[in-house]
């Protein structure tokens, strides 16, 4: 199994989405073939929850941030040769040399263009295959020592040493154009007799430009790598967390293990509880992907997965109330957590759909019911800070709040967390000063 996610989360943390704006996949999408585009996608609608996995997946991006590499090919390369490979071929040697000679003829009658297609993408590929080779032994070169990456390496290496394939370099080498009998030998045996290990050299070429176009980005951006830890600890460190996606974005720590494992957040509007239930979640997202983290140093115990009520919307097609659907996320999260999974939960503003007194009551009930499955972990902000002088009692919760500084009449906001419950109360003074209600008497 992956760990989980639903849709509910992947949209309230923007984790998906090519073309979503300031979405986390566009984020890191700095690669340059679409194999590459391709794998990333894949990596992040499948975080890993296996430890071992993980933590490998990091050493890969940390070998090549050490490097320093950029990855010395293009998209259209590598697409030219990926059409190459998976375009029509006879089933033997003689039904190619028969289709390709049918062809060659009917090009020189009708202009049929397959032939020269064939060519071109022989062309590519012997090109293509002898600059990977060159990759691979300037890497090799470089390395003194056995890598994270050493096996996909060395199994690239094999497969273009193959002595099958002796004749690439020479033929490049040689500028003469393939009579046909050579066209038809060299492309039964790359696009038949090997066509499954050179698909494989370019999936290692593809998670190459992957791991290169992270690991750069690590490397601009200041990112570190998170440290998997066993799921049985139940434990999660970090300093200078932060947002990725937030330029200068304020820093915060966070700490939880098995005796402290809730944070029970408070404070003003717009002091920044989102954003930071915001950037918590999206790097233990990245974290279990393997992926670098906007902060300084992590480490944390897999979990199983994460579920969020951030942004949680009515639907009218079914009649929910926007509270009704605010309990049903509750009552899918309590389901999961029951069942005995090891999660990460955030809940933004529990039960904002209903009246003061209800939400007082219902979220200090479910809080408190959460707060005993000691195996997960879990961040709920709220404005009802009553709740929280009582919540703040227990011993495994954790009050924090943001808090809000007031220059005469105007607040200021240094979204960085305190211990504690918030005494903030400046709703009515910000309205005030928008000049809402003198224009309404106007």
């Amino acid at each position: 199994m992956s760990f989980i996610a639903d849709k509910q989360t992947l949209e309230d943390l923007n984790m998906l989405g090519k073309y979503k704006q300031q979405s986390i996949f566009s984020l890191f999408n700095k690669v340059i073939t679409t194999g590459a585009e391709k794998l990333l996608e894949n990596m992040f609608k499948n975080p890993l929850d296996d430890p071992e996995i993980i933590n490998r997946r990091s050493a890969i991006f940390q070998y090549f941030q050490g490097k320093r590499l950029s990855f010395p090919f293009s998209n259209e390369q590598f697409s030219a040769v990926e059409n190459y490979l998976n375009g029509l071929s006879g089933t033997n040697y003689l039904s190619s040399l028969l289709y390709l000679g049918r062809k060659k003829l009917l090009g020189v009658l009708i202009r049929d263009e397959e032939y020269g297609k064939v060519q071109y993408g022989l062309d590519q590929t012997v090109a293509l295959l002898n600059s990977c080779k060159i990759f691979i032994d300037q890497l090799e070169e470089a390395q003194q020592h056995h890598h994270p990456f050493y096996d996909e390496i060395l199994t690239a290496k094999n497969i273009l040493n193959d002595q099958k394939l002796e004749w690439l370099t020479e033929e490049q080498a040689s500028m003469v154009p393939y009579t046909l009998l050579k066209t038809a030998r060299y492309d039964h045996l790359l696009r038949l007799t090997m066509k499954a290990e050179l698909t494989m050299v370019m999936e290692i070429f593809y998670q190459i430009d992957l791991f290169i176009a992270i690991a750069s980005l690590a490397q601009t951006k200041g990112y570190s790598y998170a440290r998997a830890l066993s799921k049985d600890i139940n434990v999660l460190t970090a300093t200078a967390l932060k947002h990725p996606a937030i330029e200068k974005a304020v820093a915060n720590p966070v700490s939880f293990h098995q005796g402290s494992n809730m944070i029970f957040l408070t404070g003003a509007n717009m002091a920044g509880k989102s954003t930071f239930m915001k950037a918590f979640s999206v790097n233990i997202y990245l974290a279990h992907m393997g992926f670098p983290v906007a902060a300084e140093e992590m480490a944390f115990s897999v979990k199983a997965g994460i579920y969020s009520s951030i942004n949680v919307p009515d639907n009218l097609d079914m009649g929910y109330s926007h509270f009704y659907a605010e309990v049903l996320r509750v009552k899918k999260v309590a389901e999961e957590v029951s069942d005995g999974k090891d999660l990460v939960i955030i809940f933004d503003e529990l039960f904002k759909g209903t009246n003061v007194k209800d939400a007082y009551d219902a979220t200090l009930a479910v809080t408190a019911a959460f707060s005993e499955y000691r195996n997960c972990l879990f961040i709920i902000s709220t404005h009802i800070i009553e709740a929280g002088e009582v919540l703040q009692q227990q011993k495994n919760i954790q009050p924090l709040y943001l808090p809000t500084i007031m220059n005469g009449t105007v607040p200021t906001y240094t979204y960085r967390l305190q211990p504690g419950i918030s005494s903030d109360r400046h709703g009515m003074m910000i309205i005030e000063n928008e000049g809402i209600l003198e224009m309404l008497e106007g």
